[in-house]
């Protein structure tokens, strides 16, 4: 009987550790499911005063210090540095919001996102409150950008993007 027992309670451990691992998992997108999961979500607008704040980078000369010699602090934000000499910010203390300027440090974007858990989804817009792309980040290595029409624009791996014939268009390398 106390085989038993223990038998039934071992295989209870057993089935309890496998259903825990049989819940978890990540969600696996493609081209077509990524443009789907997009275009069935009313995108995200942003505020006029998002653009009037943010016109200039306010820590210009300390971001392009960092471009160049790799030695500013960066305690409050993150900055994604692109191939085609732009850049990104993203501010600790709204994640949702995405700011990107041109080398001289003039606003060039905003990029709202719907959360900060991945994945999410993002809208991007130029200065005119026109939507440029969106954006389904699946994780921070995976990301697919889609204009208006939901065509692909690049498919972000890791640093690189890609085009829809597997070319890399644009490179990019983080920095927090």
């Amino acid at each position: 009987m106390k085989k038993i027992a223990i038998i039934i309670l071992f295989l209870f451990i057993s089935l309890s550790a496998n259903a825990d691992m049989l819940l978890q998992g990540e969600v696996k997108y493609n081209v077509d499911s990524a443009r789907e999961e997009l275009t069935n979500t009313q995108a995200l607008k942003p505020q006029q005063i998002l653009f009037q704040n943010n016109f200039y980078d306010k820590n210009f000369k300390e971001n392009a210090t960092y471009l160049l010699k790799g030695n500013a602090k960066l305690k409050d934000r993150e900055i994604a540095f692109f191939s085609d000499n732009t850049y990104g910010i993203i501010y600790e203390k709204n994640k949702k919001e995405v700011f990107y300027y041109y080398p001289n440090g003039q606003l060039m974007y905003v990029e709202l996102r719907d959360r900060i858990e991945y994945p999410f989804k993002a809208y991007k817009y130029d200065l005119y409150g026109n939507m440029v792309n969106m954006s389904l980040r699946v994780s921070k290595e995976e990301t697919f950008i889609y204009n208006q029409d939901g065509e692909l624009i690049a498919h972000w791996i890791g640093n690189f993007g890609y085009d829809t014939k597997g070319n890399v268009i644009m490179t990019r390398r983080y920095a927090k």
